[in-house]
């Protein structure tokens, strides 16, 4: 478990206490204090539920890994086994893709419908994640790639696997709350080369 005064996204850019991106992040104290609370929350929990710990830091490595961001991917990499590890690892480098795609209702924003493809775990992977894993990864990509397309059919598809209703929830928030982690760390990252 992290300590209190521990912060993920300062571990994962590098920020030093006292440095010029510690003084910039204490200017939004509260975003802070909240994304670590968050990160606690879906990482440390103080009853893990459905989504075993392993799960989560699994879910984790390939949302980041979908998003390219190094960092925050061999973070969570780093708490897996090396089986595990590598056959995250296989289906990110498989699932890759740009995006967003999908189809938003009829109406004026039908007009930036994109299609795309629509992943599913390989078989090695299959084998390698269990059946679990495996459709909590299709549902992780449509999440990161097809958000549009988030209907009924993906979540029966998760439910069929084995994971319930609260499970569901809570990896949609996995992915929601890596989403916003990537995107903070990057740009303190980029930040960071400028100072």
């Amino acid at each position: 478990m992290t300590s209190p005064t521990t912060d993920v996204i300062d571990t994962l850019v590098g920020i030093a206490p006292g440095s010029k991106l510690d003084a910039i992040r204490a200017q939004r104290s509260e975003a802070r204090k909240h994304a670590q609370a968050s990160y606690t929350s879906l990482f440390e929990p103080r009853e893990v539920g459905g989504v075993a710990a392993y799960e989560r830091h699994a879910i984790a490595a390939f949302v980041a890994g979908l998003h390219g961001e190094p960092k925050t991917d061999a973070f969570y990499a780093a708490k897996l086994p090396s089986g595990l590890r590598a056959a995250v690892a296989a289906e990110v480098a498989a699932a890759k893709t740009k995006g967003p795609y999908g189809r938003f209702p009829k109406g004026p924003l039908s007009t930036e419908d994109a299609p795309g493809p629509t992943w599913k775990v390989s078989e090695a992977g299959r084998k390698a994640l269990d059946a679990r894993l495996a459709a909590a990864f299709e549902h992780t990509h449509m999440l990161v790639f097809h958000p549009r397309d988030a209907a009924s059919p993906a979540l029966q598809a998760l439910l069929d696997a084995g994971w319930s209703t609260t499970d569901i929830v809570t990896i949609s928030q996995l992915v929601s709350f890596l989403s916003y982690q990537i995107r903070v760390v990057s740009g303190l990252s980029t930040l960071a080369s400028t100072l």
